[in-house]
């Protein structure tokens, strides 16, 4: 059977739409998806629709813009996160650079991610230097 399958990257959480707006900010070039034609927002797609507001944040979608790397998808669950990821995104950022050039990059996304909710779990080195991160929801993920 030659079935080709697409991969698609599901997270877990609490409030979908913020984590899915952290992860548009934290990895360029992923957006919503535009909404369904006829609609000027999801929202207002969600209204015609008859979807109560109190279901409307259950899931978000994030595509890549240039159709190249997996959907991020995130559903909302009733239980909170309660141990390490086992599985986690690397953010690579320091493509081809080595040495302080490396360790200059990293830092400054670093700070980027940290100004849009996210937080330093640990600092790790050598041989390579990686920074171990937190999302708003406390996932992990490593910038790379």
């Amino acid at each position: 059977m030659n079935v080709e399958a697409e991969v698609q990257v599901a997270f877990d959480c609490a409030d979908p739409q913020r984590l899915a707006e952290f992860w548009a900010e934290a990895i360029p070039g992923y957006a919503f998806p535009p909404p369904p034609e006829g609609h000027l927002s999801w929202e207002g797609w969600a209204e015609g629709e008859g979807i109560p507001e109190a279901e409307r944040n259950v899931m978000r979608v994030l595509i890549d813009q240039c159709g190249k790397r997996p959907a991020l998808y995130f559903q909302r669950v009733p239980e909170s996160k309660s141990a390490k990821n086992r599985l986690h995104l690397d953010v690579k950022i320091s493509g081809g650079l080595s040495g302080e050039e490396r360790g200059q990059r990293i830092e400054e996304e670093v700070v980027r991610l940290m100004k849009l909710g996210a937080t330093v779990v640990e600092r790790r080195s050598p041989p390579e230097r990686w920074v171990v991160m937190a999302d708003v929801e406390g996932n992990e993920f490593c910038v790379v």
